[in-house]
């Protein structure tokens, strides 16, 4: 990646975007402007272009997920990354079906979040940052979801890798295999959950407590 990553920072709470702002700026990323709202966001993005949104997700009035939302509906694809202080089970979904790349919580270390957004910035999503347990108990599966066949040891592996946001290379890398070899393997993981992409497979396998 060249140059500092170029982030929207957006928080109801002037404090709290004061000390990210103060921990992002030490790793070197450049807070192009911030906002306290959804509404504010939405008002500034279109000025001041970023690679990435950083966003607390509960906030009065407009949330984050409404803004993600929204900006998506007029045409903005602009990754976001959600923070939040709740462990919740639907919010992980909520965000997911926004639109959003990624969630972590805010008591996440500083180098997972300056990690996330590389990642994210990258192209990747990070959607497993939270307890998945709440998310299997809200959204229980029927006889018919579940997969076609029982998953191998490293279908799991690769499986788990998809949900930490890791490319194919990644997981090639980490598993000392070929990138080839695990394109099939992604290949046949979408087909076992018998889905189009990888997002929805890593959400279904949480459900179906694969992984």
């Amino acid at each position: 990646m060249t140059g500092a990553p170029r982030i929207a920072l957006v928080d109801d709470q002037a404090l709290i975007r004061a000390g990210l702002r103060a921990l992002l700026q030490q790793q070197g990323i450049e807070i192009v402007f911030e906002a306290d709202s959804g509404e504010a966001l939405l008002a500034q993005l279109p000025q001041q272009p970023v690679q990435l949104i950083v966003s607390d997700i509960r906030m009065p009035g407009m949330d984050g997920i409404q803004a993600l939302q929204a900006l998506r509906a007029r045409g903005d694809a602009t990754p976001c990354l959600f923070l939040t202080t709740f462990d919740e089970s639907d919010l992980l979904l909520r965000a997911t079906e926004a639109g959003a790349q990624g969630f972590l919580l805010k008591d996440a270390a500083p180098e997972d979040l300056r990690d996330a957004i590389d990642r994210i910035i990258a192209g990747h999503t990070l959607l497993q940052p939270v307890s998945t347990e709440p998310v299997r108990q809200r959204y229980r599966y029927h006889a018919d979801d579940a997969p076609k066949e029982l998953f191998s040891q490293k279908e799991v592996a690769v499986l788990r890798l998809m949900a930490g946001g890791y490319s194919n290379r990644e997981i090639a890398g980490s598993l000392f295999l070929a990138e080839g070899t695990v394109k099939n393997y992604v290949s046949t993981i979408l087909d076992k959950l018998d889905t189009r992409d990888r997002t929805r497979a890593v959400l279904k396998a949480i459900t179906l407590r694969i992984i």
